[in-house]
């Protein structure tokens, strides 16, 4: 359905987007995946036509957009500032969009009921807005993109003003009215979770570049990059070198660890997954992780212990039973929870 193609644009004389690429399927949800100043929001608005990019194409089923004009792309845009009318009730927001159109009041009313029915919110049509929470707010301003049927909707950081409990209903709720409605979206946000919760598929920008594109399992079990690592989370790096004759097989600081995915000559780091690992006193001498317990926090269906290993290397890693700080740790970890990052 959309096509992003090289696309390049600064800011102040600094690079902001260098040769972004990638594409939208019909009824998916990409979410853009970053840190701030990795060029997400630039990017929806040259999508969008707000802005205009100095090298490349925007293309809706492959006509390119550069000379369309915002109001004809037919494209909703929703911010993290959801923009309502304090002074109007629900139904007269959502309804707005369409007054612009010119559409007849018979169907404005039609749609406003439509899409607060998409966001369960049909009780609600005569609410000022100033009466409502801010997840109820959120809705209506989700409402009201949804309201003109656009080809393609966009939303700029939605739930960034919502507490996490909130954020976390929000984003499973948005799900369902995304897939529901079978527009295609592009979702921007930081936040990680919410990016898994809400993505068909993700795209991970880092300096303005495509750092990783995939499906959300695929990225968090094999990411590209120790930055990509880093990024999610997965902070048990350690350096490591391919033993020659010994496929699978490298050593590292905390002796020789074997992984099921290839390794390749030379140097490289391995990512040690949190969840894979179990206490085990004894075993085979490789993927034996032994370290001193520095800490072991209470996470609900596990306990986060954290073990400073050789190398001044720290670890941390997911338990189903505490260790006591200060003991001295054995664990042992399968090939499977051991990643090469290259």
């Amino acid at each position: 359905m959309l096509e992003i193609r090289d696309i390049w644009k600064s800011y102040e004389g600094q690079p902001l987007l260098n040769g972004v690429s990638f594409s939208l399927e019909a009824g998916e949800t990409v979410c853009l995946l970053g840190r701030s100043g990795s060029g997400k929001s630039t990017l929806l608005r040259i999508i969008a036509g707000l802005e205009t990019a100095e090298r490349g194409q925007v293309l809706w089923q492959g006509q390119d957009l550069s000379a369309v004009p915002v109001h004809l792309r037919q494209f909703g845009l929703m911010f993290q500032d959801y923009a309502l009318f304090p002074h109007r009730d629900v139904a007269e927001n959502v309804g707005f969009g369409l007054r612009m159109q010119g559409l007849s009041k018979a169907e404005i009313s039609l749609r406003v009921v439509e899409a607060l029915e998409q966001v369960n919110l049909a009780a609600f049509a005569r609410r000022h807005v100033t009466d409502l929470s801010g997840g109820e707010q959120q809705r209506v301003a989700l409402a009201r993109a949804l309201a003109p049927r656009p080809r393609l909707l966009m939303l700029d950081e939605p739930l960034g003003a919502l507490d996490r409990a909130l954020r976390e209903q929000l984003s499973d709720e948005l799900r369902r009215v995304l897939h529901a409605s079978g527009i295609p979206a592009i979702y921007v946000t930081h936040d990680q979770e919410e990016a898994f919760a809400l993505a068909d598929r993700l795209v991970l920008l880092h300096e303005g570049c495509v750092e990783q594109e995939g499906r959300p399992a695929e990225i968090y079990n094999r990411p590209a990059s120790v930055w990509a690592a880093r990024f999610l989370g997965l902070d048990n790096l350690v350096p490591a070198e391919a033993l020659p004759g010994t496929p699978g097989l490298a050593q590292t600081p905390l002796g020789a660890l074997r992984s099921a995915c290839p390794l390749p000559a030379g140097a490289f780091t391995l990512l040690l997954r949190p969840a894979g690992a179990a206490l085990q006193p004894a075993g085979p001498d490789w993927n034996r992780i032994e370290g001193r317990v520095v800490d072991a926090v209470f996470r609900g269906e596990h306990f986060r212990v954290e073990l400073a290993c050789a190398g001044g290397l720290t670890l941390r890693f997911d338990l189903d039973e505490p260790l006591a700080a200060g003991a001295n740790a054995a664990l042992y970890l399968p090939p499977e929870a051991v990643v090469c990052l290259g």
